[in-house]
């Protein structure tokens, strides 16, 4: 029995992976990637949290970069990843989850550098956790479709609840992180919005004239 392979050039494209198998394992691989991290700053006795974010310290802005990959213990990081991995995994399937993601990062950082306690140190990932549910909430209202809002409604119906951290209550908690992490994904959903009714609107605009 002979064989064939075609050329280099006829070669049959491989099937891409669907989205929501890709969304899956990246958020896998974030999951993965906090547990390591806190598996290596328990090792070195939470030694890694005292790089979050140092509030009105110049030296304590790089923090924002670091502060949502760290956690204070590992009952502070469950308690983060069940919603964190339901929403970034939601997140993922808009394809659009490095700028929003992004926004959120930096806003909710800044947020908590210029309002925090003075002399506290801030790090986990809740404040980009209260983004992506606030972008993934409102986003449909932006972009003004009808199955977005209700994806967003029943969002709010399930997470709703936690939208109460935006408000000062545990001293131990970070409401900044909440508060403007929150307010990062109402941000990214309307500047996403506008682009995309833009692009909408471009693409209408050339097929009327062509």
């Amino acid at each position: 029995m002979s064989s064939y392979t075609p050329p280099v050039g006829q070669q049959p494209a491989r099937r891409a992976r669907p989205l929501w198998l890709r969304s899956a394992i990246i958020t896998v691989c974030i999951v993965a990637t906090l547990l390591v991290i806190e598996l290596i700053d328990a090792a070195l006795r939470y030694d890694l949290d005292s790089a979050g974010i140092e509030p009105r310290q110049v030296d304590g802005l790089d923090g924002i970069l670091w502060a949502p990959l760290l956690h204070a213990d590992w009952q502070h990081l469950f308690a983060n990843l069940m919603p964190g991995a339901v929403l970034c995994f939601l997140v993922l399937m808009t394809q659009r989850f490095l700028v929003v993601t992004g926004i959120i990062w930096v806003v909710s950082g800044l947020g908590v550098w210029l309002f925090a306690a003075p002399y506290s140190i801030t790090v986990g990932a809740s404040g980009i956790i209260f983004g992506w549910l606030t972008f993934l909430i409102v986003r449909g209202l932006f972009n003004r479709d009808l199955w977005q809002i209700l994806g967003g409604a029943v969002l709010f119906l399930v997470y709703g609840s936690i939208l109460w951290g935006v408000l000062p209550s545990d001293p131990m908690i970070s409401w900044q992180a909440h508060l403007f992490g929150a307010v990062a994904g109402v941000l990214a959903a309307w500047l996403l919005g506008a682009r995309d009714r833009r692009r909408r609107q471009g693409a209408e605009t050339t097929g009327v004239s062509s």
